[in-house]
């Protein structure tokens, strides 16, 4: 069954889940610039795709799919279009600067999560938000197994890192 809505039911579906535009932008655009234009492009996307949109499913994983598809095809044109202008530790900076009200962990986190390959990125930004195995894997076009085996090696590659930062 697919949405016959119309533009105040879009309206409301994306503005109850917003976060999951900020987190996306957030894990794929340091720059706030980018980051907007990124979050923009998302909801254009996502209104093109709505009236396919089945309302019988979980509008917070099929806005997930369309979010990263759209991320990920961004980087990738980003990649191939230009170099980056300022370093990596730069827009590192920046990043934590802008995000100071976050905690240290999450900061360090968010760097962690941003020096990931695209699919690790969204795999981690849906583990935290807490979506089961079976959702990343119908989101990521993966099998549940693939999924398990992702995480557990995430997991543990960040444990490491964790544990190898030096103590201030």
């Amino acid at each position: 069954m697919t949405v016959t809505g119309g533009t105040e039911q879009f309206h409301n579906l994306v503005e109850s889940h917003r976060g999951i535009l900020y987190k996306v932008g957030r894990s794929y655009c340091l720059n706030p610039d980018d980051r907007d234009d990124l979050i923009q492009e998302i909801i254009v996307q996502l209104w093109r795709s709505f009236p396919t949109y089945d309302a019988n499913k979980s509008f917070s994983t099929w806005m997930y799919r369309i979010a990263l598809n759209v991320a990920i095809s961004s980087l990738r044109t980003e990649r191939v279009r230009s170099k980056h202008i300022i370093s990596a530790d730069d827009r590192v900076l920046e990043s934590v600067a802008a995000e100071a009200e976050l905690s240290e962990t999450t900061v360090v986190l968010y760097q962690m999560i941003e020096r990931m390959e695209p699919l690790n990125r969204a795999l981690m930004l849906l583990f935290l938000d807490g979506f089961s195995h079976r959702e990343i894997s119908d989101v990521l076009a993966i099998s549940e197994t693939n999924v398990s085996t992702k995480i557990s090696r995430l997991k543990t590659a960040i444990k490491q890192e964790f544990t190898n930062e030096p103590c201030s």
